[in-house]
């Protein structure tokens, strides 16, 4: 039996590191009420990592985006995936030591994320409460171009998950991250001849933001999917293994935009393939599911000085869920992800 958490929420507002750079208010809270300054960082600044990734998905088809600035190494990514046949295609741009030049934003409540040199132009801005994906990536597979527009809008009020975490073998790394699920989107990209279009109710994006200073070596699950369960708004975060969770954990799920948090969840994989069936248990019974595997967006890498080991599998979740009023809702054929990752950087 895995002991339960203090699960530690956070409310007022602060700053996130303490003037040694060490986290000073490890928990989970509903919105980024924690101040993230990349001045008040006290590591080496070769280690600090900011991204932001959207993974925007139908029952049919997806897409997702990442610009992240890793300082010794700037990652530009874009996947598109079908669910029918299957198949995904994943192309990445990765550029020498931006070290800050990104220019990530401070919160993910204000400002905009771009990137372009010859290859690529991609863009992630923000208006009030509505983001948009903008995309233009020559040649991204088999000398076809994949261009087009998503856009989200964020519901008011709506809860996210976020996560302060610190490192028990570094006072100085720290993992700060948000999850915003359940955010309804529409557009249309296109790839060569073929076209993909989102509609509204039909499409759901979820935005990975997170900024930090990471251990060199470290391995994360991490499970997400957002849609609607009777007409009403649902998605989920699961994850752990990353840093010293015994303040909080991530799980969480989401209904009617409101949050409803979890202890502890665990990932049981098939050990002999990451395509077979998968099941999801929790220690207080509130997260039961089944995960069938769709598509697994396998890569590899294992260079001089950094490797990586990912398998992040689409697929389809189906179970149950215990909400905070203890009222349940069953789950069918929701489409999400669910991954392991492995990296040394």
């Amino acid at each position: 039996m895995i002991r339960a958490m203090a699960q530690r929420e956070i409310t007022q507002k602060a700053d996130l590191l303490d003037l040694r750079g060490r986290l000073a208010n490890p928990g989970w809270a509903r919105d980024l009420v924690l101040r993230y300054d990349r001045r008040a960082i006290r590591a080496s600044p070769l280690r600090i990592k900011e991204w932001d990734y959207y993974c925007i998905l139908t029952d049919e088809f997806g897409a997702a985006f990442t610009i992240a600035d890793n300082s010794y190494m700037g990652l530009v990514s874009a996947s598109i995936l079908d669910f029918t046949q299957p198949w995904e295609i994943t192309t990445s741009v990765m550029t020498p030591f931006p070290m800050g030049k990104l220019n990530m934003p401070s919160s993910s409540a204000e400002g905009d994320v771009r990137f372009r040199n010859k290859r690529v132009k991609m863009a992630f801005t923000l208006n009030n409460r509505r983001r948009r994906i903008s995309v233009d990536f020559a040649d991204f597979s088999g000398g076809k171009s994949l261009s087009g527009e998503i856009s989200m809008v964020m519901p008011e009020p709506l809860d996210t998950m976020v996560i302060a975490t610190p490192f028990a073998e570094d006072p100085q790394a720290f993992y700060y991250n948000q999850k915003i699920n359940c955010m309804p989107a529409g557009g249309r990209l296109s790839f060569g001849q073929d076209e993909f279009v989102f509609e509204e109710g039909k499409a759901w994006a979820v935005l990975d933001w997170g900024r930090g200073v990471w251990t060199r070596t470290n391995t994360w699950y991490w499970g997400s999917a957002s849609g609607a369960v009777d007409g009403v708004p649902f998605g989920l975060n699961i994850g752990y293994g990353f840093g010293d969770t015994s303040a909080a954990s991530e799980n969480m799920v989401f209904y009617a935009n409101k949050c409803h948090k979890l202890d502890q969840v665990v990932f049981n994989i098939p050990p002999d393939s990451f395509t077979k069936p998968w099941v999801f248990t929790s220690n207080d019974g509130r997260f039961e599911m089944d995960f069938v595997p769709v598509i697994d967006r396998y890569a590899k890498m294992n260079a001089v000085v950094i490797s990586s080991v990912q398998h992040q599998v689409f697929g389809r979740f189906t179970g149950r869920v215990v909400l905070d009023d203890g009222r349940i809702l069953e789950i069918r054929d929701l489409m999400g992800f669910a991954e392991k990752v492995s990296n040394t950087w």
